[in-house]
């Protein structure tokens, strides 16, 4: 449930009511808006009557949530939540780009690949050290050299890092290196995973399953949030369906949807989306144009030698266009593209 307070309640107010909350066994959030206070209440539903929250002064109503997702809920927190990393905000009217490889390969490679990519516009260089890969025998990742790489590449560009964490027992390794901690689509419903990233202080962004849908989705970010780490990023990156000509059906239906019922960021992948490079750009314009609040894009110094998802990484050159393209939706929507020369 949620207990929304009236306009002018302050922190003793807020306190009274988290007190009998906590008494009574709930797990308590507190959402602070610019007019109002928001309290989220998990727990017994059937005890809500016996506290008579609504005769307190302070308290204006009491709200039951339906829905099976709380925290991410917008009826939780109406306001959008935005959030800042390294100084770079998601979320608000800036549009962020993550690019960089699928795979972090050689040193040589992600530094030329960081150095493109910021010049071209991106804050956030992504790049994978641990790879969850379909075969067995293909290639796993650098692990820890990987990972010391991206760290380089972060200090000689200022990139803010972007990488997956794929097993629980990395977390803190992962984390040390990295600025946000991602989620891959086959590690969605790893709850032992997401469980253990809620108890970390550093977003986690959270791609969507393969056939997810959008409850579960929502569902696996509320893992993370119910354990007290609210920075969540939501990332559609195509789920699998009947059509074999792309490797996935990008559902950019997704990000008004996410927006409507959820008040947390949402970018998209238009790299695994499609599968197929040509059709990266105009589907980046696409996510743009349908509101979501970055992208995350696989760029490769030489797409054709890459270690692992070539046919849909961006080379250099393509990269650069596609950047001052997305500039100019952006201007067009009333938003800024982070980083682009000229904004």
């Amino acid at each position: 449930m949620i207990v929304v307070l009236r306009k002018g309640s302050g922190e003793t107010e807020i306190q009274e009511v988290v007190g009998r909350l906590s008494e009574a066994g709930f797990s308590v959030h507190i959402s602070q808006g610019v007019e109002k206070s928001l309290i989220g209440a998990i727990g017994d539903r059937s005890r809500i009557e016996e506290l008579s929250l609504e005769a307190l002064s302070c308290v204006e109503k009491v709200v039951p949530i339906l829905a099976p997702y709380k925290l991410v809920s917008r009826e939780f927190h109406p306001e959008d939540s935005v959030i800042t990393v390294g100084g770079q905000r998601i979320g608000g009217p800036e549009i962020q780009v993550m690019a960089g490889p699928c795979a972090v390969e050689s040193r040589e490679q992600i530094l030329e690949t960081a150095a493109a990519v910021k010049e071209a516009g991106a804050n956030f260089l992504r790049g994978g050290a641990f790879k969850p890969r379909t075969s067995p025998y293909s290639f796993q990742g650098l692990g820890e050299e990987g990972l010391r790489y991206l760290a380089e590449a972060r200090e000689k560009t200022g990139l803010l890092v972007v990488t997956e964490v794929v097993d629980a027992r990395d977390i803190e390794l992962v984390a040390s290196y990295a600025d946000i901690l991602q989620v891959g689509a086959r590690n969605m419903q790893n709850f032992l995973l997401l469980k253990e990233l809620s108890m970390l202080d550093k977003p986690v962004l959270l791609k969507r399953g393969l056939s997810a849908t959008l409850e579960e989705w929502m569902m696996a970010a509320e893992y993370i949030m119910a354990g007290g780490n609210y920075q969540v990023i939501f990332c559609e990156r195509g789920i699998r369906t009947f059509e074999t000509y792309t490797r996935n059906t990008l559902d950019l239906t997704m990000v008004p949807a996410l927006q409507l019922l959820s008040h947390l960021p949402v970018i998209v992948d238009p790299s695994h989306g499609t599968g197929k490079w040509q059709l990266v750009p105009p589907m980046a314009q696409a996510a743009l144009a349908a509101g979501a609040d970055g992208l995350i894009v696989e760029v490769h110094p030489c797409p054709e030698k890459a270690v692992s998802d070539g046919k849909q990484s961006l080379n250099l050159e393509n990269f650069r266009e596609m950047m001052k393209r997305l500039e100019k939706i952006a201007r067009v929507l009333g938003r800024s593209l982070k980083g682009v020369a000229g904004e």
